[in-house]
């Protein structure tokens, strides 16, 4: 199996992520992965390729897609653009879904999917330009991106196959889950598996299976992504952003972060506040 789990953090002031595609610059290849939030990705210029489940999806400027909730998708970008992302933790259709159900989000008549390229289109500019208030005027925007969601783009799924597969990996979207609000704690394979009722032997083969990583690299690589966003928002010492974060000291995290980012912490924040 050659798909990875993603791991989708919402900015830091609000409910969702937003964010320019990384890719921008084309010559870019996002490989096989998935993650339980729903994702948007709208084109304002250039083009894309995305893939979804191997069904090609082209993409040219003022044109988006829907990623549905544990859909296994790629992108290849050979040439510059912008793109705006949107995900949406499946909490926030919480109330909308019938329990233990599916719903798919799906592009609709063209009059919906303008006024769904508008209203995110607004919302990034809101938050790009960053004017006072604008966290209230994003967020009520964004509901107002929930509502469209609900009323206009969402459709029950019917395709008894492809929900097994959802249901497959929504087992390891609950982990995730839990190990996102526990990062910080003194968790184990152990203490996680018999949460949920598996066997440690169980849980691990998940993770490797359906993440393509092990439980403890999963685990190292959140608490070094909260990590560095205490370290870069705090003047917090190394020592207690490492104890903050589920580390057992400074030296455990500055492992991690080499690992992950390819330098020590120190030298990553000295860089981006402008000393290197």
């Amino acid at each position: 199996m050659d798909y990875k789990h993603e791991l989708v953090i919402p900015n830091e002031d609000l409910p969702f992520r937003m964010f320019l595609f990384e890719g921008r610059d084309g010559n870019y290849r996002v490989a096989k992965h998935w993650h339980r939030s729903v994702e948007v990705f709208l084109v304002l210029d250039g083009q894309m390729e995305f893939f979804i489940n191997n069904k090609r999806l082209p993409l040219k400027a003022a044109d988006f897609v829907i990623v549905n909730s544990n859909e296994i998708h790629s992108i290849e970008v050979p040439d510059p653009n912008t793109t705006i992302v949107v995900q949406i933790p499946v909490s926030c259709f919480a109330g909308y879904l019938e329990e233990g159900d599916y719903a798919l989000f799906t592009k609709q008549e063209e009059e919906d999917n303008l006024n769904l390229v508008q209203l995110i289109v607004r919302m990034y500019r809101t938050y790009e330009q960053k004017e006072f208030g604008y966290e209230l005027k994003v967020k009520s925007l964004f509901l107002e991106l929930l509502y469209l969601l609900v009323t206009r783009f969402m459709k029950k799924e019917d395709d008894q196959g492809s929900i097994r597969q959802k249901r497959h990996l929504d087992k390891l979207s609950n982990i995730t889950a839990y190990l996102k609000n526990n990062y910080d704690k003194d968790i184990t394979l152990e203490s996680v598996a018999a949460t949920f009722g598996f066997s440690p032997t169980y849980l691990s083969r998940m993770f490797k299976r359906y993440a393509s990583v092990s439980y403890k690299t999963y685990l190292l690589d959140l608490r070094t992504e909260y990590g560095l966003r205490e370290m870069m928002n705090t003047s917090h010492s190394l020592s207690e952003v490492a104890l903050n974060n589920g580390f057992p000291n400074g030296r455990a995290f500055s492992k991690a972060f080499v690992k992950r980012y390819g330098c020590l912490p120190s030298e990553y924040r000295k860089v981006m506040d402008g000393d290197g």
